[in-house]
């Protein structure tokens, strides 16, 4: 599944919530590190998907975001995928 895949269906899942994380590299102490952020919550469909397009078009080449789709008064780390944005070892060296 590639990366348009995923955001479409994560629009069209049937969860309450739509949220935008940020993941992105910074620096702490002089060392990388790797920070994933909530940046954006709705029930909208269609607001999800404009902020979406927004924050892409204008990211810089450090940033990333994904959106998912999250029922309410859920424990997420039950559900098989859950909100999350790998920062690997790489991401950090670059």
């Amino acid at each position: 599944m590639d990366f348009d895949e995923m955001v479409e269906m994560a629009l069209k899942s049937d969860g309450n919530l739509k949220l935008i994380l940020k993941g992105n590299v910074g620096q702490k102490e002089n060392k990388p590190i790797g920070v994933v952020s909530v940046v954006y919550v709705t029930s909208d469909v269609q607001l999800a998907k404009q902020k979406f397009t927004e924050l892409n078009e204008h990211k810089s080449d450090d940033e990333f975001y994904m959106i998912y789709s999250c029922p309410v008064d859920t424990y997420l780390p039950d559900m098989g995928h859950y909100p999350s944005i790998e920062i690997s070892q790489e991401d950090l060296q670059n």
